[in-house]
């Protein structure tokens, strides 16, 4: 038997002692106990507990793999990850003041992928057990929206319908305006059987769209999710975010970072979940690499009253970014990238004169690194925002206001 005392948590929600020795689901202060496995205390007890430490809101926490951090007090959950934002900065040597991060209600993610496995006697539809590939039923779920705990019935019946033997199913299952998105992978080739079942499957759920491997297997209603004074219909899969106030949130805060901008550029803009908002008062240019996602920014701009012009293009910015001569023909821009940053464009932006820039980001490690580029080219870091779109979890994601010094 070993016996650490955890000193801090780490990036992926595990407390590190000295060694470092990783204890899962162990706070800062906790004096724990367990077996030494190299890096890792398995089946830790915890002898002293944090203040911190909390009765998990959910019954499946204990199992379930989908949140790392039940066990600490919201406030506690708050202070680390407007640290971690802290941190990350330090690390380029920029120290900025941040205020508590915005964090979404319980029940609220709008959108989960699930897993599906054939059982002897039917189907299971959950998540993963931590560290495992078994799937365990998630009826009771304080993370995601009624809805979709209510869907797990509907997601077994897939299960028996289309998964193999010895395979799984990957669902995706998206709360929209008008009913459930459902995109299936990992499932048989479609027949006409497969069809005519998920046919009856979707009238007896009330399902809006199933979508197959990547093909749209049936739509009974079109999929609408509102942005702004918009409705887009996402492609099958598409990128969203996770909840609404979450959206809310950073959708303010890139409004507040380029309020007054009449010309803006947004690039990695997705379906238009900063543009179709800030066409209210700006011309926007909307830059993304999937044009299927452009065209559902475009059909929600074409319908929708009173916004300003929104063109766009289909480019590959990580191969093809945006020049500083390009950047000229706006007063602002709002870049989203994906987890691993965009390195190339921030350096042609760090090239530019572009006079403000709306930063948002779900990494704060890359942000950090694009920031001091940006910093180190003559802009000044004005402010950050921390959202906690991904409650109880160790996922952050921010909006930080850039302007180009005199």
């Amino acid at each position: 038997m070993t016996t650490v005392k955890i000193k801090r948590l780490g990036h992926l929600g595990d407390g590190i002692a000295d060694g470092p020795i990783y204890v899962a689901g162990a706070l800062p202060g906790e004096v724990v106990s367990g077996t030494l496995d190299g890096e890792h205390l398995r089946d830790p007890k915890i002898d002293t507990p944090s203040n911190m430490r909390v009765k998990p809101p959910c019954s499946h926490a204990k199992s379930c793999g989908g949140c790392q951090l039940q066990h600490a007090s919201d406030a506690f959950v708050a202070d680390w990850k407007r640290d971690v934002v802290r941190q990350a900065l330090a690390a380029h040597g920029i120290a900025i003041d941040l205020e508590l991060p915005n964090t979404s209600p319980q029940q609220s993610r709008r959108r989960a992928a699930f897993s599906v496995r054939r059982t002897k006697k039917g189907a299971l539809a959950g998540f993963h057990v931590k560290g495992s590939d078994t799937i365990i039923s998630v009826p009771k779920c304080q993370l995601v929206h009624p809805d979709l705990t209510a869907a797990l019935p509907m997601l077994e019946a897939l299960g028996i319908l289309g998964a193999s033997r010895k395979g799984e199913l990957s669902v995706l299952v998206t709360r929209t305006d008008t009913g459930l998105d459902v995109a299936v992978t990992g499932g048989k080739e479609m027949d006409l059987d497969l069809h005519q079942a998920l046919s009856d499957l979707a009238r007896e759920y009330d399902l809006a769209r199933i979508t197959w491997d990547d093909e749209i297997a049936l739509q009974r209603r079109t999929p609408v999710l509102r942005l702004g004074p918009a409705d887009i219909t996402p492609p099958p899969g598409a990128f969203l975010q996770a909840t609404k106030d979450g959206e809310t949130a950073l959708i303010d805060a890139v409004k507040q970072a380029l309020f007054g901008a009449k010309r803006v550029i947004d690039l990695f803009a997705g379906c238009g979940t900063f543009a179709l908002p800030l066409a209210k008062d700006a011309m926007v240019h909307a830059v993304e690499g999937e044009r299927e996602m452009i065209r559902a920014l475009d059909h929600g701009w074409r319908n929708a009253d009173g916004l300003k012009r929104i063109t766009h293009e289909v480019r590959d910015l990580f191969r093809n970014p945006l020049q500083p001569e390009e950047l000229a023909k706006c007063d602002a821009v709002v870049i989203d990238p994906p987890r691993a940053g965009a390195a190339s464009q921030v350096a042609e932006l760090a090239q530019s004169k572009v006079p403000r820039i709306a930063h948002v980001s779900c990494n704060p490690a890359t942000f950090a690194r694009d920031t001091a580029t940006l910093i180190r080219a003559g802009y000044d870091l004005e402010w950050v925002k921390v959202v906690d779109q991904f409650r109880w979890s160790t996922h952050v994601e921010l909006v930080a206001l850039l302007r180009r010094n005199s």
